[in-house]
Parts: structure tokens; C-alpha cells; sequence
């Protein structure tokens, strides 16, 4: 079994910067492809970013240029640097990772909590 955890959300004015980060734990794996979503309220969940094993991301249009993934494969743990930061990007945001499990080499997928980002105006 993995967990993931987010961790980093909080309340920015519009303009402002978040450091988010996700981090695996649990049983022994290899993060492959990881996603950052994100859900407003009354909205459906977006995908905002994802990463794949080799470090290629693929982006929302709407956060092209303000927002950056970035992995520390070591560790486990991706990051979302959010820069720029518009009272439109309020919405509790979520990792989801696909892992291959150590033991058996099988992938599961997982997702965590999610960490909440407010943007004031």
C-alpha cells in the first residue's frame, strides 16, 4: 500500500507564489507517471500538470508559464511551483500517481487527499 500526501497549499493574494509538494510513502515503489488536478468548487476535477518518469510534462493551458512540476525521484516526492497566482486557481488541489510496486513490478494508481489553495483578490 502507498499513501500520498500533499502538502504546501495555503492562502496567497493574486500574484503570489505556492511551493506544493506530494510525497509517496508506504511500501517500497517507483513513481511513474504523477499528475497535479485540481477542483474548484462546483467544478470537475482538472488535470493541471503531469509528469512522467522521464521528467516530460504536459500542461494546462491555463497554467502554462505561471506553474512548473518538477521530481525528485530519490525521495519520491514531486513539486508544483505556482507562480502568479489568480483567485481563479482556488480549488483544492490533488496529486495522483502512478507507482510500480518494488516487489511484485506491478502499477497501481493513487491518489491523495488533496491541499486546499486560496487566492484572494
Amino acid at each position: 500500500q502507498v499513501r500520498l500526501v500533499e502538502s504546501g497549499g495555503g492562502l496567497v493574494q493574486a500574484g503570489g507564489s505556492l511551493n506544493l509538494s506530494c510525497a509517496a510513502s508506504g511500501s517500497p515503489c517507483t513513481i511513474n507517471t504523477i499528475g497535479w488536478y485540481r477542483q474548484a468548487p462546483g467544478k470537475e476535477r482538472e488535470l493541471v500538470i503531469d509528469i512522467n518518469t522521464g521528467g516530460s510534462t504536459n500542461y494546462a493551458d491555463s497554467v502554462k508559464g505561471r506553474f512548473t512540476a518538477s521530481r525528485d525521484n530519490a525521495k519520491n516526492t514531486v513539486f508544483l511551483q505556482m507562480n502568479s497566482l489568480k483567485p481563479e486557481d482556488t480549488a483544492v488541489y490533488y496529486c495522483k500517481a502512478i507507482v510500480r510496486m518494488t516487489m511484485t513490478g506491478r502499477l497501481y494508481q493513487y491518489w491523495g487527499p488533496g491541499t486546499q489553495v486560496t487566492v484572494s483578490s
